[in-house]
């Protein structure tokens, strides 16, 4: 019997995830089609979050870096000078991404997806309304940033995180209202460029599932920029003066005030999912508009599928991608190895930070006996050649055997430098794999090495202490 639908696979929205699950069930001979109500093809991703960011950081990066004046400042650049080379990026990988689709003959529809019913979609565009049917479908609509209570953004004055890079001028001062990873990003960018910034949290410590040793290193580096960290302090309301020129006025629940050019509010995101009609399907959302799947990405409706940041943590562009392409090959049958738990985390702040498996708090709070091994950028040449005397890079070794069990950096291309520590990890090496492997010098992985004879050094100290203390 000939199928109704009009499609194998519906996917709703073009991010990483909904991308990738769409080519890969187009590798297998599917017929598919995305779905995206976004200007750009790849979703929020490319067009206000990561791929703009990332290109916003390194020319923030770029500036912070040209040489003084004579009168001991930097040249103050504007906006514009800044976002130059964002919008090209954008549009290049907006045309990866289109391209890709189109050459695995995956159809591109553009508009906003709602279910009418279990396999029924409404498409509603400028050309009109359209229904599409699907046997299966993957719910990849992403996260857009929560909004301050009891007051709309306008877009200049008070801001989401995903307005940045619409501003039409650089601050003087800024309060970034949240102490996550968009926050302290944007909070370190604006600061490299001379912008007085104070972040706002209603926790202690920026970035708690970071090891607090790196994140210590963070707030320094970050307070030489003159950042100010407000932690421990909830927001009580935040209000925009009528100027001019306008402010944002933030008032905290201690009683203090802040007044500030521009406050960015970035307390976490929330699913896309209000504009779905999921009810009509029996979906029920979470109250930060996320949807529960079990290991397979399915749903509570067993052929509607969703993957990428909608489900929650980790909520990452890497993640979101692989979840998608297994969210795939579970609805069709392919075999397919669950996503290992050994992904690599990201902080693009000024400086980077980067890490995968454990930290230092969750092995002391699980008993695991452990020991560390330091290297600093400023003992490796590659360090010195890059300028970078402050960059820090640790592992953590199991005790008893030697396992590798996590790898945490700070500093000039952490993000890169992890991946070695990511695959001796999930191979299951250790300390001898660093002791007898040879780095090219000079590079910053020579840190591994450094490391490993640091931890292997304290090892044997351990050792010998234990052998000649008296009984």
């Amino acid at each position: 019997m000939t199928s109704p639908s009009d499609y194998d696979l519906i996917c709703i929205g073009s991010g990483p995830a909904g991308q990738r699950a769409a080519v890969q069930a187009a590798k297998i001979g599917k017929h598919v089609a995305v779905i995206e109500k976004q200007r750009c093809v790849g979703g929020v991703c490319i067009e206000t979050g990561t791929i703009p960011s990332k290109t916003f950081r390194e020319a923030v990066r770029s500036f912070s870096a040209r040489p003084e004046t004579d009168n001991g400042g930097r040249p103050r650049p504007t906006m514009a000078q800044l976002l130059q080379r964002v919008g090209s990026v954008i549009r290049r990988e907006g045309d990866v991404v289109r391209d890709q689709l189109a050459r695995n003959e995956v159809e591109l529809v553009h508009g906003r997806a709602s279910f009418v019913d279990p396999h029924a979609i409404r498409v509603e565009s400028g050309d009109g309304v359209r229904v599409l049917k699907a046997d299966h479908v993957l719910i990849a609509v992403g996260t857009r940033p929560a909004e301050p209570p009891g007051l709309r953004p306008d877009g200049a004055t008070v801001i989401l995180s995903d307005e940045v890079l619409d501003l039409e001028k650089l601050p003087r001062t800024m309060v970034v209202v949240g102490g996550g990873v968009i926050g302290i990003e944007y909070a370190s960018m604006f600061a490299a460029l001379g912008v007085q910034v104070t972040i706002v949290d209603k926790r202690p410590r920026p970035l708690e599932f970071v090891d607090q040793e790196i994140v210590d290193e963070l707030i320094h580096q970050m307070r030489k920029n003159d950042v100010t960290f407000r932690g421990g302090e909830a927001v009580e309301s935040i209000e925009i003066s009528a100027g001019p020129p306008r402010r944002g006025v933030i008032r905290l629940e201690s009683g203090k005030h802040i007044v500030a050019d521009l406050v960015l509010f970035s307390v976490g995101r929330v699913g896309a999912t209000d504009a779905l009609d999921l009810d009509k399907v029996g979906l029920r959302p979470d109250d930060r508009g996320r949807l529960q799947v079990d290991a397979q990405f399915r749903t509570a409706v067993p052929h509607i599928f969703a993957a990428g940041d909608v489900i929650g943590y980790p909520a990452l562009a890497a993640t979101s991608s692989e979840q998608g392409r297994l969210a795939a090959c579970h609805m069709f049958g392919l075999p397919a190895q669950p996503m290992g738990t050994n992904f690599p985390i990201g902080v693009y702040a000024i400086p980077e930070i980067s890490m995968v498996g454990a930290t230092e708090e969750e092995l002391t709070r699980d008993r695991v006996s452990y020991e560390t091994g330091i290297a600093r950028f400023r003992e490796i040449a590659r360090g010195q050649i890059l300028g970078d005397d402050s960059g820090m890079f640790k592992m953590i070794f199991h005790r008893p055997d030697g396992r590798l069990l996590g790898v945490h950096c700070i500093g000039t291309g952490a993000t890169e430098l992890i991946h070695i520590g990511q695959a001796v990890l999930a191979l299951g090496g250790g300390l001898d794999y660093f002791l007898k492997t040879v780095f090219n010098y000079p590079t910053l992985a020579e840190c591994y090495k450094v490391a490993a004879f640091n931890a292997a050094n304290k090892l044997e100290f351990a050792r010998s202490a234990a052998i000649t203390a008296p009984s």
